[in-house]
């Protein structure tokens, strides 16, 4: 049992039901297929976060349980009439569990799914596994994959090493540049890469567009207000400012080079549409995630507020996604603006920026109902995509 850490642990699911509040179906399934990793990165909140419920969890996920996992997916595809659902293969580090395992995990998913919803399968790894015959398999059986690098080889090293103090980085770097050749380029889902204000974030961007990612994914370090992230140097957004850099040198490029997620997802908000990210803006979350033991959890990024914060007590083996579409911690992440807190209701840019991501909103006592703890930073980032939009719009009507 969960001891109440505030909002939404008393959120009145049965009552949102009532008056007509309906949950949004699961659409993305995370696996964690292995529980340990070939890294010591010392920002993860797998395991520098307090939460160490890794420990007590099968290393690897069981045939077992990768099989009723499957049942389960394809089961609320059914039930939801879902044309296609996607599961994220997933860890620790998920290559650990080797070829013959992710075929198997695979075949598994394809074999449940058949002849229902399309199936889409992708991998989030580190990338020191990912040689020739990994990417062989990987690609035959359709997976796309993504990979983590932080930029350059010395920032990336201050944060992704090895546990004896070694760099990552000669290892990542092979292999993605063996995932942007022409014969692995069709599997290669993009970049993850977290966000350091204390390189150069044009470098950093710079330095990954080198492998041509379909996508970066730009990450804000995860934090809260109980643990709040460094905010080196004099000022008070330096990840806003990071953003802009980013931004300025991205969006002013005669050819686009990439997208960027967060930017991109911002540039939709702005420009009217939704977002299709859950680190900004209002759309409903449907991700959940699938433990190495079979327990079905909200998004695993939440045991960075408290130990167990991600967990609904349900099992693949006994419950379906519909009972985890019920859950307190679900349901608040489904709510839109009614999920947020009244300093945000205030703010003019809260339909855009969505509070930020669930889990930066955490503090002991009151909970998720708080704005993000990287309000300030957000708030920087979004006004300045609102201007250069502004000015390029003034100019077109001009012009036009």
């Amino acid at each position: 049992m969960i001891r109440s850490r505030g909002w939404p642990t008393d959120l009145d699911v049965a009552s949102l039901i009532a008056n007509g509040f309906q949950p949004y179906a699961f659409r993305d399934f995370v696996f964690k297929i292995h529980q340990r990793c070939n890294l010591a990165c010392d920002y993860c909140y797998v395991y520098t976060m307090g939460d160490s419920s890794w420990r007590d969890r099968p290393m690897a996920m069981a045939p077992e349980v990768v099989r009723a996992a499957a049942q389960r997916i394809a089961e609320h595809a059914e039930t939801h009439r879902l044309d296609e659902v996607r599961v994220i293969l997933h860890g620790g580090e998920p290559l650990m569990v080797g070829r013959e395992g992710l075929r198997a995990t695979v075949s598994e998913l394809r074999s449940a799914i058949a002849g229902g919803a399309r199936l889409r399968v992708a991998i989030q790894t580190n990338g020191v596994l990912l040689d020739e015959r990994m990417l062989d398999l990987l690609g035959e059986e359709g997976v796309e994959v993504g990979v983590s690098l932080d930029g350059a080889p010395a920032d990336n090293d201050r944060h992704r090493r090895y546990a004896d103090g070694r760099g990552s980085a000669a290892a990542v770097e092979r292999a993605l540049a063996l995932l942007s050749s022409e014969r692995y380029r069709p599997n290669f889902a993009g970049i993850l890469s977290a966000v350091d204000p204390e390189t150069d974030p044009v470098g950093t961007y710079e330095a990954l567009i080198r492998y041509r990612p379909p996508v970066i994914d730009f990450l804000l370090p995860h934090a809260n207000w109980n643990r709040p992230p460094a905010r080196p140097g004099p000022s008070l957004t330096p990840y806003g400012d990071w953003l802009i850099s980013v931004f300025d040198r991205w969006y002013d490029a005669p050819v686009r080079e990439t997208g960027i997620r967060i930017l991109d997802e911002i540039l939709n908000l702005v420009l009217g549409g939704a977002s299709r990210s859950e680190h900004v803006g209002l759309s409903p979350v449907t991700v959940v995630v699938v433990e190495s033991d079979g327990s079905i959890e909200q998004v695993d990024t939440l045991r960075a507020s408290y130990p167990g914060a991600g967990e609904t007590g349900l099992h693949v083996a006994t419950d379906s996604f519909d009972d985890a579409l019920r859950h307190p911690g679900v349901v608040a992440r489904q709510l839109g603006v009614r999920a947020l807190a009244a300093e945000c209701l205030s703010c003019p840019i809260h339909r855009l920026c969505g509070a930020g991501h669930y889990p930066h909103r955490y503090s002991f006592g009151s909970g998720f109902l708080n704005r993000s703890v990287y309000c300030d930073d957000l708030s920087r980032i979004i006004a300045h995509v609102q201007s250069r939009v502004a000015i390029d719009l003034e100019r077109l009507s001009v012009v036009g």
